[in-house]
């Protein structure tokens, strides 16, 4: 049943990714050159096989297949997918560019050049195909009668008998435009709304990579706990999160994520979830340099969702050769506060039998009630759990701060809050951006970074 939903899958992703990029070559291509032109084959070209690299990325990062594999089809098929959706999204706002433009054109057209224009279009190529697949009916709309021809005059020239009404390049009397005019204007405009669209995309997705992959900034941030004790007044705490160290995100870049944090010098560091995207065994030797770590108290781990994926356990097994203190469902005292986890809400949410789901007695219950205590909780609508177990301050990630605009208003939607601090009830959520990425490699609008927390005692 497994196999046939993949492969149910697989066919609906392919079959959507291939109208979509079908879309960007009419676009960019059909709509730009003249018909014959070399640059509609090589478009379709290209665009097939970036369209193959962002189907193989989709179904293989990750996955069991090699990480050399991995990484091979996953840099180019991440990398365009973020193109692709940024490039498509400006194509479909230069919709309503072309609709004005193309309807301001029409008014000194005839019938029956508009039709021919029409029939030259995108969205009416698209209806055919879909009325011959037998998705789309064909709406029966008789035409008016035809009426019966006037005898032409005994008069009239040979060229008023032989030229049809719309043919030629030249304006009529009442300045409308010809078609063959029409069709030049109809070029220039495609022109300039896909050689602007593709300039903007490429300089967007160009700062994105980037903002992906430079060394997460140390971002520093004050927050009021009113039940610490004045003596661990400006106790620090790095909060790391989703670095989702991958096959496309290696030991190189967690050599630089390590040394960010060791620059912190915080007393304690908290991990808040999608530490990697594949299993533990996959990327041990890129995952290696967290045994650098240096804090007072230690490193202390939660899972996310990205380890549920591939198995928490293992990756809870993985940390602790590390030298980091996984908190599945638990918590440690420490001379200043309690601090707790609880694993990801996603084990709940997609019915996870082989996972341990999130257990919130187990961490905050039967505790010192007069003690303060942070919870670190991936997601950070699980503070709607919370309630009643006195939670001071909870430590979340999962959303990357939207990573790729617009992306953040659906990010918000979905999880509550963004980034940042906010209250909630009696508990202070905080949200860091995340120091990685995931799916393609990009950030735009929702810079990376490493948080550096000082607590400082009273209101």
């Amino acid at each position: 049943m497994a196999f046939f939903w993949f492969v149910v899958r697989l066919l609906a992703v392919t079959a959507g990714f291939a109208v979509l990029h079908y879309y960007l070559w009419w676009r960019l291509f059909r709509d730009t050159t003249k018909p014959g032109s070399r640059w509609r084959a090589t478009g379709a070209v290209a665009l097939g096989v970036l369209a193959l690299f962002g189907l193989l990325a989709r179904f293989l990062t990750p996955s069991d297949a090699p990480l050399d594999v991995q990484a091979f089809v996953g840099y180019p098929g991440l990398i365009w997918f973020g193109l692709f959706l940024y490039l498509f999204g400006l194509l479909v706002v230069g919709e309503a560019i072309r609709f004005a433009v193309i309807r301001r054109a029409r008014r000194g057209m005839t019938e029956a050049e508009i039709a021919a224009d029409r029939a030259d279009g995108f969205w009416h190529h698209l209806r055919s195909i879909l009325v011959w697949l037998k998705l789309w009916k064909r709406p029966e709309t008789p035409g008016p009668e035809p009426e019966p021809a006037e005898p032409a005059p005994d008069n009239a020239s040979n060229t008023s008998r032989t030229t049809p009404a719309g043919e030629g390049s030249t304006p009529d009397k009442a300045g409308s435009t010809s078609h063959g005019t029409g069709r030049t204007r109809r070029l220039v405009m495609s022109r300039a709304i896909g050689l602007s669209a593709s300039a903007l995309a490429v300089a967007t997705v160009g700062h994105g990579l980037y903002e992906g992959y430079r060394t997460p900034p140390l971002k520093p941030v004050q927050v009021n706990l009113a039940r610490l004790d004045r003596r661990f007044d400006g106790y620090r705490i790095a909060v790391v999160g989703d670095t989702h160290f991958s096959a496309v995100r290696g030991r190189g870049y967690c050599e630089r994520v390590v040394d960010q944090i060791n620059r912190a010098q915080a007393d304690m560091i908290a991990f808040v979830g999608d530490l990697a995207s594949n299993e533990a065994d996959q990327v041990r030797d890129a995952t290696d340099p967290l045994a650098r770590l240096e804090s007072r108290d230690g490193t202390f781990f939660v899972a996310g969702n990205a380890e549920h994926y591939v198995g928490a356990d293992e990756w809870y097994d993985r940390v602790a050769e590390l030298g980091m203190i996984g908190l599945p469902n638990t918590r440690v005292e420490l001379p200043a506060f309690d601090v707790a986890g609880v694993n990801d809400l996603v084990v709940e949410e997609r019915h996870f039998e082989d996972e341990t789901g999130p257990d919130f007695e187990a961490a905050l219950g039967d505790r010192d009630p007069s003690r303060p205590v942070v919870l670190l909780a991936h997601q950070p609508n699980a503070v709607d759990r919370v309630a009643g177990y006195g939670v001071d301050l909870q430590l979340s990630g999962h959303t990357h701060g939207g990573q790729m605009w617009p992306v953040h208003y659906a990010s918000l939607i979905r999880s509550g809050q963004l980034t940042g601090l906010e209250l909630h009830g009696d508990t202070q959520v905080y949200v860091t951006n995340g120091a990685g990425t995931n799916g393609p490699p990009i950030r735009v609008g929702a810079d990376a970074d490493i948080t550096v927390m000082t607590l400082r005692a009273g209101k």
